[in-house]
């Protein structure tokens, strides 16, 4: 009679433990079952994955729209004196590139540039007798707001005497990194 009590008990034991089982398995949710991203952003173990471009917790916002509009340039390169202009940063074709009118109070070409989360690369590009590249990063100012200041830092190279005029891309130098204000 010990048997028959030991199968049944060792039965009612396995049964337990298999509907505990699929129970516990079926309780861990998809997290990615809510989430919708967008932009073509990928939802991965509850976290969107934004495509070049895009950020936000759902890929909502466009990377460039914090860097368009007016602002207000503060430099003083290497082989130029202090100086005050205003330039204009503006949508391009592609959702990463925009263009850059007035840039250092002398091109009157747009210059190419492009965005990368909260940074502004200006590649290496030729306009008017002029070499020119560059790298920036936007941030936070205290006296701006949000996404008010950028720290840009970029070189001409004048092409017909090879004069250098560096604005805090090469450290250490005589020169500071050019500020850019809304």
């Amino acid at each position: 009679m010990k048997a028959p009590f030991k199968t049944v008990l060792i039965s009612a034991l396995a049964t337990l433990s298999v509907f505990f089982c699929v129970t516990y398995m079926s309780c861990n949710r998809d997290r990615c079952k809510t989430i919708v991203c967008a932009h073509f952003g990928v939802c991965n173990d509850g976290v969107c994955v934004c495509p070049s471009g895009y950020e936000g917790s759902n890929c909502e916002t466009v990377s460039r729209e914090k860097f368009l509009g007016n602002w207000t340039v503060f430099e003083k390169g290497s082989a130029t004196k202090a100086a005050q202009y205003a330039i204009s940063i503006q949508k391009s074709t592609q959702t990463t590139d925009v263009v850059i009118q007035n840039f250092y109070n002398y091109f009157h070409t747009p210059i190419k540039g492009y965005i990368h989360g909260d940074t502004l690369t200006i590649p290496n590009q030729q306009y008017e007798g002029k070499v020119l590249f560059g790298i920036g990063y936007i941030y936070t100012n205290v006296t701006y707001g949000q996404f008010g200041a950028i720290n840009m830092r970029y070189e001409i190279i004048d092409t017909a005497t090879l004069l250098v005029n560096d604005f805090g891309f090469y450290a250490p130098d005589e020169s500071d990194p050019s500020a850019w204000n809304k």
